[in-house]
């Protein structure tokens, strides 16, 4: 009995006579064989598997994210090439190679720094790719985001409704979508309630504990006067939290403290940390399932795909 036909009669060829193809099952059922997908993918021209291009994996909320991406895939028979971009033109040198050897079917990525230039071009050839957390910055990838702006906002209403006054924001590097939104979400709502945010309140972080802490003593060292903070992550807000802590004030009676994306860290802080649930294993899944759905030729959203975040309660606010 030859591949050939073995062949033929997995993938339902019809020019196998009936006594073959019962033999053959039969004979596959006794063995309890089991074809193997990437053979036949690579039959196909296919890999079944996808990459995965991420900026590094420090950032608290990528697991929940890769999570939800290979819950997915592996559900569907598909492999998951991950990649980074830590050592920057190394890694896209890298990145390339693997693209050029159509190592993977399509690309899932969430915004690399540096690379749009290429990600485009690659996009503009009809490579299959969809964005995770794009916040709609770059309306050209097909995407699946959370509701920054929205997160944002909650977060400040929150603030005020506790009859907080003067609000100051750690927001995270300027480069990145997610900070601009979160920023104009929590000004917007702020505005509204006729209470200026003070440019002396607006600090820069990096989305690390030591930058977060850093930001705001900058804060403290300048003397003006909060009673309220939003720190544009968890990380951050947990060193706001050191610094409040080192200066003598106490959370919430003397400041209020919100971060967001509600990582593990947040509900055991000291105290536990009001924050802005962000989605990540979600937009992961989904991020995921609109992929391979283009890979089975169907056509993709315009716009993207939002999932909400929402306010999560604690004892800092």
């Amino acid at each position: 009995m030859s591949k050939a036909t073995v062949s033929r009669v997995l993938n339902n060829k019809g020019d196998v006579d009936a006594a073959t193809a019962i033999r053959v099952r039969e004979v596959i059922a006794a063995t309890g064989y089991t074809p193997s997908a990437r053979a036949v993918g690579l039959a196909k021209g296919r890999t079944q598997t996808v990459g995965m291009l991420v900026p590094g994996l420090t950032w608290p909320w990528m697991g929940d994210v890769l999570q939800g991406v290979a819950d997915v895939l592996e559900a569907k028979g598909y492999g998951l090439l991950l990649n980074t971009v830590n050592r920057g033109a190394e890694s896209l040198t890298q990145f390339r190679k693997h693209v050029s050897a159509n190592a993977f079917d399509g690309l899932l990525l969430v915004e690399p720094p540096d690379t749009l230039s290429y990600l485009s071009s690659l996009h503009e050839s009809g490579f299959p790719m969809v964005m995770i957390d794009d916040r709609g910055h770059h309306p050209e990838f097909p995407s699946v985001a959370t509701s920054n702006w929205e997160g944002a906002a909650s977060a400040a209403q929150h603030l005020l409704n506790a009859g907080r006054k003067h609000l100051a924001v750690v927001t995270g590097p300027g480069q990145f979508g997610c900070t601009r939104d979160r920023t104009d979400g929590f000004q917007a709502t702020v505005d509204k309630s006729g209470i200026p945010v003070d440019p002396r309140l607006l600090v820069e972080g990096d989305f690390t504990r030591d930058g977060g802490r850093d930001a705001f003593q900058s804060i403290l060292d300048s003397g003006a006067t909060v009673d309220g903070v939003f720190a544009q992550n968890d990380l951050m807000a947990v060193g706001v939290l050191d610094a409040l802590r080192a200066a003598g004030r106490s959370v919430p009676d003397d400041v209020a403290v919100i971060g967001f994306d509600d990582i593990p860290v947040a509900a055991h802080t000291q105290p536990a940390l009001t924050t802005v649930r962000q989605p990540s294993r979600e937009m992961g899944e989904a991020a995921a399932l609109m992929l391979l759905s283009r890979l089975a030729g169907e056509a993709l959203p315009e716009e993207p795909q939002i999932i909400p975040t929402s306010l999560v309660v604690r004892e800092s606010a």
